[in-house]
């Protein structure tokens, strides 16, 4: 018997209310939120928010955002880190965009240390009406100039499309807040990789 892939379908109008109940209302717990981190997590404490766009340009209100980072000393919890987190950390978080009046997404978390010679970043995923398959792409931070510019994931990117990557510093809020946002189409479209 030989096995075919399953079909993709379009992702629907509520998967979000399904990965994200509690953001929505619902009595169900969510596996993941948007607060990564309590008083006691240690790091520096970051906010990272931003909105996706669709291929006309506007804010998408049910897209839905995944993030997985390292610690602040850049490690995962994750059995294949043999280094093993030594924080309660997680590095899991996943948001709608469909509560917040601006269609934002928003994360409270830790700036991720480095890991393995690649500069300190977060992986995301997205989700959103009308597409086959997620998409995966990575955020990294603008002020990180020096560990950016030695990191092989960011510089196998396009020169003039590494801008696509990189979190922009929002002013001197507290906490530390970092704007990215999502393109899926058109003119600076975000970059995506292939995993």
């Amino acid at each position: 018997m030989a096995f075919r892939q399953t079909p993709s379908q379009t992702v629907g109008p509520f998967f979000s209310f399904g990965l994200a109940p509690e953001q929505y209302g619902y009595a169900f717990r969510s596996i993941a939120g948007a607060t990564l981190i309590d008083n006691g997590t240690p790091g520096s404490h970051i906010r990272v928010l931003g909105r996706v766009f669709d291929g006309e340009g506007q804010p998408m209100s049910d897209a839905l955002i995944e993030i997985w980072q390292a610690d602040a000393e850049g490690r995962y919890a994750h059995p294949a880190d043999p280094r093993c987190s030594n924080t309660a950390f997680k590095g899991f978080g996943r948001t709608g965009t469909g509560t917040d009046f601006e269609k934002r997404f928003i994360f409270d978390t830790v700036m991720p240390g480095a890991v393995a010679g690649q500069a300190p970043h977060i992986n995301v995923i997205v989700f959103a009406r009308g597409m086959l398959n997620h998409l995966y792409t990575r955020l990294y931070f603008e002020d990180q100039a020096e560990a950016n510019a030695h990191d092989p994931v960011l510089q196998s990117v396009q020169s003039e499309r590494r801008g696509t990557l990189l979190a922009r510093r929002d002013g001197a809020t507290a906490p530390t807040t970092y704007r990215f946002d999502v393109r899926l189409q058109g003119e600076g479209e975000t970059v995506f990789f292939d995993v």
